[in-house]
């Protein structure tokens, strides 16, 4: 019985990330990888696996997920081989008002594979707070606000940096989060979010919008879930460049 692809699921590695500052961000990555490679290879794989992961940690990015992959391919014959990364990242962020310091969580992920089926992907998860306008319209005070989170996956001609990327994402909500807040804050996200209502269709589009126009972007998709605080359910949106 052929198997379709080899290798190894969900280990934790610690890795560095360059940051757009110039610095390095150590963090540590949930990572699959694998391979589709003869038979007579299979039995040292996961060996390869981890000696070319220990090889490239101590600087990961975008720019040299093809020359991993192309490592991987050559050393196991393999006809084509892939990697899911997923690892948290963290920003400094400047309260509103206040410019208190904290830093910020956002979830991205490197997706690649090489062979046939050559593919790579750059997502960000990010969060955000959305207002509802409806309740806007029909209340005599205040709306009904959430969380919510903005996946905005991208393919791209050239080097794009994650916090371009987030950047965007944060562009889509109602108003953006902040890790830490003051009271004087606190005041201006709720104003803030009360002047932008957004449902999860229009932060799509919106963020859609501006991935459209980033010219180092080829393909994109945009997905928002709020997590309702009125609903036992979500709301959710999603569009990609090729609806457009």
């Amino acid at each position: 019985m052929e198997l379709q692809s080899v290798g190894i699921k969900d280990i934790s590695y610690p890795i560095t990330v360059r940051e757009k500052s110039g610095g390095l961000q150590p963090t540590v990555a949930t990572i699959d990888l694998r391979a589709n490679l003869p038979r007579q290879y299979r039995d040292t794989c996961v060996t390869t696996f981890i000696e070319v992961l220990n090889r490239y940690q101590e600087e990961m990015s975008n720019r040299i997920f093809r020359q991993l992959l192309a490592e991987v391919k050559d050393k196991l014959r393999a006809d084509s081989a892939h990697v899911e990364m997923t690892f948290p990242y963290f920003l400094e962020k400047k309260a509103p008002v206040s410019g208190t310091v904290s830093l910020m969580e956002y979830t991205c992920r490197f997706t690649g594979g090489i062979g046939p089926d050559e593919d790579f992907l750059l997502t960000v998860q990010v969060p955000a707070t959305t207002l509802c306008p409806c309740s806007r319209e029909i209340s005599a005070c205040g709306a009904h606000n959430q969380r919510a989170e903005i996946t905005l996956s991208v393919k791209y001609r050239e080097f794009i940096w994650l916090e371009e990327l987030i950047s965007m994402a944060e562009a889509g909500g109602s108003c953006e989060v902040f890790a830490l807040l003051k009271r004087p804050d606190e005041k201006y996200v709720t104003e803030a979010a009360y002047q932008n209502p957004m449902f999860v269709e229009d932060v799509v589009r919106k963020v859609a919008e501006l991935a459209a126009q980033h010219p180092a972007i080829s393909w994109f998709g945009v997905g928002a879930e709020s997590f309702e605080s009125i609903h036992k359910h979500s709301a959710y949106a999603y569009v990609d460049s090729n609806d457009l």
